[in-house]
This record gives structure tokens, C-alpha cells and sequence, in this order.
């Protein structure tokens, strides 16, 4: 009976254990990531669709969304009014930033893509799609988020639009707003 108990002691740990280090890992196995949650988001500096300059880096403090995307996705077309209306309409002004990274296609066609979407969050440039190769295989595809904290660091990263994942994310981005409030 003894050996019995402690086999159930030994399996409860092991469970216990399992559990709490994967709940703070996502799962993006094949999803094409190249970044893991928990690390530091890699710094870059991209053109926005106004023309002035945003560096990554100079905006700790405060909780970033990036949305990786382009003209040519009908799953972008399908995601960004959600993320208009149900994230940048509610928390833009707040310490918060998203900014749409536009996987290499000209000024021209990105302003164009922004009107024709009605957004009015801004959009980058990311020619050659150096940015995006910082975050996922050259191969992968958008549309994909990242979430970063005050902290630079990746808490959260979605692949294509399911919107349980969509709801989960906007649930992460109002707790770390919520959290920065507290500071």
C-alpha cells in the first residue's frame, strides 16, 4: 500500500510540474516562429505609412501588438477590421502600440491597402521582409501577432485568424494594460 502512495505522490508532482511549465509556453509547434514566448522581441526600425521612423526598442513601457500582413492576404483582409474595432479602437490611447508590419510591398501599395481596409492604426514597411524574418521562417505565412510587454518581451504569438485565439490575445493585451496601470 506504501509503494502505491507514493507512486500516486511521485505521478501528482510530474503532473504538477508539467502544468506549470507549460502554461507559460505556447504551443506554436509548425507554425513557422523562429521567436518563442518568453524571449526578448529582436529590435528593428521600420518606416511608417506617415513617414516617420518607429524603432521597436524606444517603446518599452509600454504593451506592443505587432501584426504581421499583407495586401495580398484574405486572412488579414478577415482579421483587421476585428483588430481595428476590437483592440486599436479600445486601447489607442493607452500605453499601448500596434503597428501593422507590411511584408514587402511599396509605400504606394500599403497606403492604398490601408484606405481600402478602413484602419487607423499605422502601418510599416518591411522591404525584403527583413522584419518578419526576425520573428518566423521566410517561409511562413500572415497573418500572425505578436504581443510584447512592458518589458520588450514576446507574451503571446497567434498564427492566421481562429477566434478563440483572437479573444484569448485581446484578453493578454487588457490584463498587461491593466497591470501597467498598476505600476
Amino acid at each position: 500500500m506504501q509503494g502505491r502512495k507514493n507512486i500516486f505522490i511521485v505521478l501528482i508532482t510530474i503532473f504538477i510540474v508539467t502544468m506549470a511549465t507549460s502554461t507559460n509556453a505556447q504551443d506554436l509547434e509548425g507554425q513557422g516562429y523562429i521567436v518563442k514566448t518568453g524571449e526578448v522581441a529582436p529590435d528593428f526600425t521600420v518606416m511608417l505609412d506617415n513617414g516617420t521612423l518607429w524603432k521597436l526598442s524606444e517603446h518599452r513601457g509600454e504593451v506592443i501588438m505587432l501584426q504581421f500582413t499583407a495586401s495580398w492576404c484574405g486572412v488579414c483582409r478577415k482579421e483587421m477590421p476585428h483588430i481595428e474595432k476590437e483592440i486599436w479602437q479600445l486601447h489607442k490611447d493607452k500605453p499601448f502600440t500596434l503597428i501593422g508590419v507590411d511584408i514587402d510591398e511599396p509605400m504606394e501599395k500599403v497606403i492604398h491597402f490601408k484606405e481600402k481596409m478602413n484602419i487607423s492604426y499605422p502601418l510599416a514597411l518591411d522591404p525584403g521582409s527583413k522584419v518578419f524574418q526576425k520573428y518566423a521562417e521566410t517561409t511562413a505565412g500572415v497573418t500572425r501577432n505578436v504581443i510584447i510587454n512592458t518589458q520588450g518581451e514576446i507574451v503571446y504569438l497567434t498564427r492566421l485568424f481562429d477566434m478563440k485565439e483572437f479573444s484569448a490575445m485581446k484578453e493578454i493585451i487588457q490584463n498587461l494594460l491593466i497591470d501597467k496601470n498598476k505600476e
